[in-house]
């Protein structure tokens, strides 16, 4: 930065330069001071599930060398394949899976009219819901009206991938659109199949085979169209962290390129047929990192195939995560989905699609549909999104985090590659034991509270959210022998869900919910902390709460409690309240018919005499909610 520019004929001078020069030394002695001799480490630094440290200030060594070898437009295309901006920035792809041909080809037409721009459509498939397509007249009329010129087609038809494929290749003549001009990405990736379901319809080597015979004879018919997909989101959905979620991306490339080259196929014409997509979710940092390091291990493995310059043409697509998506208050999932989308284009996705925010509960209808198609629309026409070229390049954070992210998948990369590779390593259980480890560890950080889910453990709404929409279909069954241990998916809320689920299934049959009477002492700015913790920590199980503006002493608490009706009551306060009086109020609260004495907060060196008084259980944040929770359940009068 400069004071002025020497095309003025003025001497450039730093800005600063009237200061002197401050060290690391001298800002660790000042956040010392500021965090009162606390561990640094402890207090300020934090790390990513895979470890990768997250420092509180990042600095200019190290991130200038970053920068400058990584432009934009040019190896290892960390910072996009573009030297400059084209278009609004990403193409606005939506998700259909209607039963039917007929509904999905209203439901594309509509998307397409509403400002998508291009279409990803779900096929029915062992294992899977989506579009019924049984032939090429069926895949024709699901399309009939769509410019595959213009919009690009995604099919996503999972074991039955080859099938579909070859229905819309057949279906091609009669859409009116000349082969050579359709946009279209067949979605072929066996191996995706066989770590999400455990099995194909053909031995595996045979269904590479088979792949790569029909990629070549789709791409001598159609040239610009993309084949094979490496689908990353599979590991994403059951648990993988980011890295290892690159990691599988790039192993899973891996076998792709060898089985081209072994049918003939040199590496440069391989990867003009492949396409990849990968997981964001609210993590909107991460998700920059991750789509920025996919294209630099993505590079890094075409250059050592001799073909680093084909990684300019590569696409990569970014899927809204469905594990991040919750059924209770769903409406939060918006908020969810446009973390996910601006984290998915600030890290320079070619195509994004955002779920709607029904998706965890069933069918999404014309409104959740729309919602999610505006989302887009919003951060691209409104808030221009996709006007700046690598728009967090610079930012020292995210040049470092994405250094790191390659770095860290990179290595799990050459674990998978020494197990054998990816078809290996998933016949060994390397992978699936791997993400059920990280599965295990972010449960953990989330029943905890290291990690909070708005609307499902943090600020949870009780009561009907409003929301109503038609059952997902059953999806038909995975036939023939399992081959590996299938990548089951599931979504963060589960544990929470089935605690709500739980309760309300209690009420419907006793006709009253769970309920707790909160003994709140003082005046409200003295409780409300506590009393809005513990009021939402309930209600994260399904338990409401039965609160006051707070009770002036035990008596008082005692008496409210009474006339509640209630049988189970917390007191809550501050802590110097419960020094004067969560004895008494313990003892009162007894007295008075309660079976079931909780309080917020820890007991510290106090909890002999608490237990003493009729408390039976202290309730506080870092405990494991679920199992807290669940046993409260039970006492409360679930069996």
């Amino acid at each position: 930065m400069t004071a002025a520019g020497s095309s003025h004929g003025i001497p450039a001078t730093p800005l600063a330069s009237d200061f002197e020069a401050a060290t690391r030394d001298q800002w660790l002695a000042l956040v010392d001071k500021a965090i009162k001799g606390a561990d640094f480490e402890k207090k300020l630094v934090s790390r990513t599930a895979d470890g990768i440290r997250i420092e509180p200030i990042y600095v200019r060594a190290g991130s200038v060398a970053r920068l400058q070898s990584a432009v934009p437009g040019h190896a290892p295309f960390t910072r996009g394949a573009n030297e400059t901006v084209e278009g609004l920035g990403w193409e606005i792809r939506q998700r259909i899976a209607a039963a039917d041909p007929e509904a999905a080809n209203r439901e594309i037409l509509s998307e397409l009219e509403g400002g998508a721009n291009g279409i990803v459509l779900e096929l029915e498939a062992p294992g899977q819901t989506g579009c019924r397509i049984a032939s090429a007249a069926d895949m024709a009329a699901a399309l009939s009206g769509m410019r595959l010129d213009l919009a690009p087609l995604e099919l996503r038809a999972g074991l039955s991938a080859a099938d579909a494929a070859a229905q819309l290749l057949s279906a091609l003549p009669g859409l009116g659109i000349a082969a050579k001009s359709a946009q279209i990405f067949l979605g072929l990736d066996p191996i995706g199949s066989l770590a999400r379901w455990g099995a194909l319809p053909s031995p595996v080597q045979q269904a590479l085979v088979e792949t790569i015979a029909l990629a070549r004879e789709a791409h001598d018919e159609a040239p610009s169209v993309r084949t094979v997909r490496v689908e990353a989101t599979v590991y994403h959905e059951a648990g993988a962290t980011e890295a290892f979620e690159l990691a599988a991306l790039g192993a899973t490339l891996i076998a792709y390129l060898r089985m081209f080259e072994a049918a003939g196929v040199a590496p440069a014409e391989a990867l003009g047929q492949i396409s990849f997509a990968v997981a964001s979710d609210t993590d909107i940092f991460a998700t920059v990192a991750k789509l920025r390091a996919a294209r630099h291990i993505i590079w890094r493995i075409a250059d050592a195939s001799g073909a680093g310059e084909a990684a300019h043409d590569l696409h990569l697509s970014a899927r809204a995560s469905l594990r991040m998506m919750a059924k209770r208050d769903p409406w939060t999932n918006m908020l969810r989905s446009t973390l996910a989308c601006a984290g998915a284009v600030l890290g320079g996705a070619n195509a994004v699609t955002v779920l709607p925010f029904t998706a965890a509960l069933g069918e999404p209808d014309d409104f959740a549909r729309r919602a999610a198609r505006n989302i887009q629309i919003v951060l691209q026409e409104e808030s221009w999104l996709g006007r700046v070229l690598d728009p967090m390049g610079g930012s020292w954070y995210i040049e470092a985090l994405s250094e790191e992210m390659a770095k860290t998948a990179w290595g799990l990369m050459q674990e998978i590659e020494g197990k054998g590779g990816i078809i290996a390593a998933l016949d060994q259980g390397f992978v699936q034991d791997k993400i059920a480890a990280d599965a295990a560890a972010r449960a953990k950080a989330i029943a905890t509270g290291r990690q909070e889910l708005t609307g499902v453990s943090a600020f949870p709404l009780l009561g009907d959210d409003g929301v109503k929409v038609k059952p997902a279909r059953k999806a038909p069954p995975v036939r023939g022998t399992e081959m590996v241990r299938p990548l089951t998916p599931h979504r963060l809320a589960e544990p929470f869900e089935a605690l709500r689920d739980a309760a309300d299934a209690h009420a419907a049959k006793t006709g009253k919910g769970l309920e707790v009477f909160l003994a709140s002492l003082g005046a409200v700015i003295e409780h409300t902390g506590r009393s809005t913790w513990i009021k939402n920590y309930l209600a994260a199980g399904g338990i409401g709460s039965l609160t006051s503006d707070g009770y002036g002493s035990a008596d008082e608490a005692a008496k409210a409690f009474a006339a509640s009706g209630a049988t189970a009551a917390c007191i809550s306060s501050s802590d110097g309240l419960y020094a004067e009086h969560a004895e008494a109020t313990a003892q009162a609260l007894r007295a008075a018919g309660a079976k079931l004495v909780l309080m917020a907060g820890r007991p510290g060196d106090k909890e002999a005499a608490l237990r003493a008084a009729g408390v039976d259980q202290f309730l506080f944040a870092g405990a494991d909610a679920v199992a807290t929770l669940k046993g409260l359940q039970e006492k409360l009068g679930i069996s």
